[in-house]
């Protein structure tokens, strides 16, 4: 028997799927970046790796984030199919634009902010929880700094270590570490951006449930919630995003293996760190803080601050702008479904 709730929620589970996949395709610059800027890898076999740590962080890190996702930010009730929808669509149109014009933002945020967004125009403000926000607004300015501070701090102590070292020395020697760097980063990437679209789809289900009558005891994060997100998030890194690895790898400031492997390191921590503590940051804020860091240790020159401005114009226009895409899709849609 044909059951359109049952066929909508499978076109919203694969929609979020479409923008895990795009977060992967947009973040990929933030995994690769530095590992090819400093040609320790080629791009292709840079995705390659990339993806595979982005996937076995599937088994790495607990759910702590996405059940932030779930059941932290916007009231159960709100979320309904169609505001999963519209926060979907307003954050895969964010992400699209900034792809387009070359800007490392945040996927995470584009997400968050779209959902926000659509449970806003269905229900206003009380739809959301103001508490699970603060942790998430709060990272958003300090996991650029936390990367810039580590980056920097890193730098300075590998190049007080390694000062009476031949520079071709340390040349080699760190190309070998950066391949280690690189792949704690995209574990990290993985580990706590493909949880915020389990957190979506569990919230979706959730809702589901609710509308068929079901009383589910809780907001549960099922293991084939969890292969197919860091499945999708992992392919979209393999199709790469070459606009936004531009800007990251040299435009930002240029880098040397040494440089490299700090900035990755520098950033891992500061994921794996969120990550544990159920905090949603920006993979994206993090790495653009951290290749800064090591930048301005060379001098402050080096790190060219226009390009960085624009960069962090981005940022702060992407909750808002997202939020705002999905409000007008979810009264696009209450048009025409008469929700």
């Amino acid at each position: 028997m044909f059951d359109p709730m049952f066929t909508l929620l499978v076109v919203i589970v694969i929609v979020a799927l479409i923008f895990d996949f795009f977060n992967g395709f947009h973040d990929a610059a933030n995994s690769i970046a530095t590992v090819v800027s400093t040609r320790v890898l080629s791009p292709g076999l840079a995705v390659i790796w990339a993806a595979f740590f982005n996937f076995i962080a599937a088994f790495v890190f607990p759910l702590k984030v996405a059940t932030t996702i779930g059941k932290g930010l916007v009231r159960p009730e709100a979320a309904t199919e169609y505001v999963i929808l519209a926060g979907l669509v307003g954050a895969i149109v964010w992400d699209i634009l900034t792809w387009y014009f070359g800007l490392p933002t945040s996927s995470s945020h584009a997400l968050i902010g779209g959902y926000a967004g659509a449970a806003i125009a269905k229900v206003g403000f009380d739809a959301i929880l103001y508490k699970g926000w603060e942790k998430t607004i709060v990272s958003m300015f300090l996991s650029p700094v936390i990367g810039l501070v580590l980056g920097l701090g890193m730098m300075v102590l590998v190049s007080w270590l390694f000062r009476n070292a031949f520079p071709h020395r340390v040349d080699k020697y760190f190309r070998k570490l950066q391949l280690v760097s690189a792949g704690l980063y995209s574990l990290g990437h993985g580990g706590n951006d493909a949880q915020k679209t389990m957190g979506i789809i569990a919230i979706l289900l959730y809702s589901y449930q609710r509308s068929k009558g079901q009383a589910p005891a809780d907001i549960h994060v099922a293991m084939w919630m969890v292969l197919v997100c860091h499945a999708a998030i992992a392919l979209g890194t393999l199709s790469g995003g070459w606009r936004i690895v531009k800007t990251m790898g040299a435009k930002i400031t240029k880098l040397k293996p040494v440089g490299g492997f700090c900035a990755e390191t520098a950033a891992a921590l500061t994921l794996f760190g969120n990550s544990y503590l159920g905090i949603p940051v920006s993979t994206t804020h993090t790495i653009t803080g951290a290749i800064m860091g090591v930048g301005a240790t060379q001098r402050l020159s080096a790190v060219r601050w226009g390009v960085a401005t624009r960069i962090v114009w981005a940022w702060v226009l992407t909750i808002p702008f997202s939020a705002m895409v999905a409000a007008l899709c979810y009264w696009a849609l209450g048009t025409f479904l008469n929700l």
